[in-house]
């Protein structure tokens, strides 16, 4: 078989965790230099590879505004790559990157790419504490107060009713999915999975946390796991203040000759994929199931020309269980499957460092191809509310990849998934709940329920209520499928039980 020169492959590869009681973090800047010429090292080539970097992918950083950080980057580094990118905010966006660096190497404008990324929001905590800026070089004059544009996320009744947080969506996803498939089952899987990722954090050095806890430690509430959203307690969420950064160096096959790169260095990119299900959770046709990873798992396979059944491991992005669940549910794996979900411990336990940790994902996953665990890998992706989905097929061999992909399309799902079901803003009367949790206040009680209804002319309109009754029937698991009635003032829902 004839490989294409311009195959792309990932030859180096570099991160680090400043963990607590150690050596202070430095500022994001200095971390993307330090660790953007680790990954240089790593490839063990003949040449400086850092020099032939003709493509700078910068990933989003939250923990601190540049006044230009392309250019601080680069001039740090010494180099003058023909494009520079700036990540927008999204777990997508190393991917993405990664992405549209491949495309430009199979069209021929590109050779080496470096994807770099890193975070200083422990530090950032700690300084926001102490109410002292950071002493950290060439700020914004005038950084956006929010790094995403609400409006045009969020509707007017979303940012009413408080549909902000990952942690209430994905909860509200969670519910939905417990409620169609089985109950109690799925709390079970629920568990496993969050089991799985813990176990992966404790035997890895670069993990935020690795502390060995029992699944029942991890997942009941108590006085040092307070209950966030049911069924999601502290230590079942996405951590993300953390120290860390991550960078991964590609090149073509035929630069990673020129330059000596042992073929125990490379990684192929083989395939990768990218979709969008609805923006708005509501408006989702269906609650239970993703079809936007469905597509961007199996543009990805497609174009690396393998199956579900070819791939060694999974790192499968997981702010929340319920993001491994839709995932595992789109590529038909089932609780029997003893491939690896995580190579790091996913987001609660290694830690997200904002929207860089598929860099790190990537970067270990690199790691356990390497050292012979894996031939073929998969990583993805999640961006926003379970909206947008990246994925990634990786192999210790070449082979044929399919050119002429657009990374950058905002290709929207059809069916299922899509924006099926129009958002009522002002509905009364008869409803049916499609999905509820109930949101905990810092006192460790119940503060509220919010659902998603189901109203008689197809619509769906969000409710948000303080009623115990509602509250605990949510609580008690009988609210599926429950016959409510809805009531409105100016700007928000309640919701009370149908008589």
């Amino acid at each position: 078989m004839t490989i294409d020169p311009r195959s792309p492959c990932l030859v180096g590869t570099a991160r680090r965790t400043w963990h607590p009681g150690g050596p202070p973090a430095p500022e994001p800047l200095a971390m993307w230099d330090e660790i953007s010429r680790a990954a240089a090292l790593d490839a063990s080539a003949t040449h400086d590879l850092l020099a032939s970097v003709d493509y700078l992918g910068l990933v989003h950083c939250q923990s601190w505004a540049y006044d230009n950080p392309l250019t601080r980057l680069t001039g740090r580094l010494g180099i003058e790559p023909a494009q520079s990118v700036e990540s927008i905010l999204a777990g997508t966006s190393p991917q993405r990157l990664i992405n549209q660096a491949a495309v430009a190497m199979l069209r021929g404008d590109c050779s080496a790419a470096l994807v770099v990324g890193g975070e200083a929001l422990a530090s950032r905590r700690l300084f926001d504490r102490a109410h002292e800026p950071p002493p950290w070089s060439y700020p914004h004059l005038s950084p956006p107060e929010f790094p995403i544009d609400l409006h045009e996320w969020y509707l007017p009744t979303e940012l009413a009713h408080g549909v902000l947080p990952a942690w209430l969506t994905f909860a509200l996803l969670e519910q939905a999915r417990w409620a169609a498939d089985g109950h109690h089952p799925q709390r079970r899987q629920l568990r496993s999975v969050i089991a799985k990722l813990a176990t992966t954090a404790r035997t890895n050095p670069d993990a935020w946390f690795q502390e060995e806890r029992t699944p029942d430690e991890l997942t009941t509430a108590g006085l040092d796991n307070r209950m966030v959203a049911s069924p999601y307690t502290k230590r079942m969420t996405a951590f993300l203040d953390v120290d860390m950064a991550a960078a991964n160096l590609l090149v073509t096959k035929e630069l990673a000759d020129r330059c000596s790169i042992p073929e125990d260095r490379r990684v192929y990119l083989r395939g990768w994929g990218f979709a969008r299900d609805a923006v708005h959770l509501a408006a989702r046709n269906d609650l239970t199931s993703s079809a936007g990873i469905r597509d961007a798992t199996a543009e990805a396979l497609a174009t690396a020309n393998l199956q579900v059944d070819d791939i060694d491991t999974f790192d499968l992005y997981s702010c929340f269980g319920s993001a491994v669940q839709f995932a595992t549910d789109a590529l038909g794996l089932d609780a029997t499957d003893e491939r690896p979900i995580t190579v790091t411990g996913g987001l609660p336990y290694h830690g997200g460092p904002s929207s860089n940790y598929l860099s790190h994902s990537t970067s270990h996953m690199v790691d356990h191809m390497r050292d012979g665990r894996s031939e073929t890998a998969m990583t993805t992706g999640i961006g926003m509310h379970l909206t947008k989905h990246v994925a990634a097929v990786w192999s210790r061999t070449p082979g044929p990849v399919r050119h002429g992909i657009d990374p950058g399309s905002q290709r929207w799902t059809a069916g299922p998934g899509s924006a099926d079901r129009r958002i009522t803003a002002d509905a009364t009367g008869p409803a049916t709940l499609a999905a509820a949790t109930v949101v905990y206040g810092p006192d460790h009680d119940p503060d509220h329920a919010l659902a998603i209804c189901d109203l008689p002319d197809g619509s769906r309109c969000y409710a948000r209520t303080n009623r115990h009754e509602v509250i605990d029937t949510i609580l008690e698991g009988s609210w599926v499928q429950r016959r409510v009635t809805i009531s409105s003032d100016t700007n928000t829902h309640d919701v009370s039980l149908a008589t």
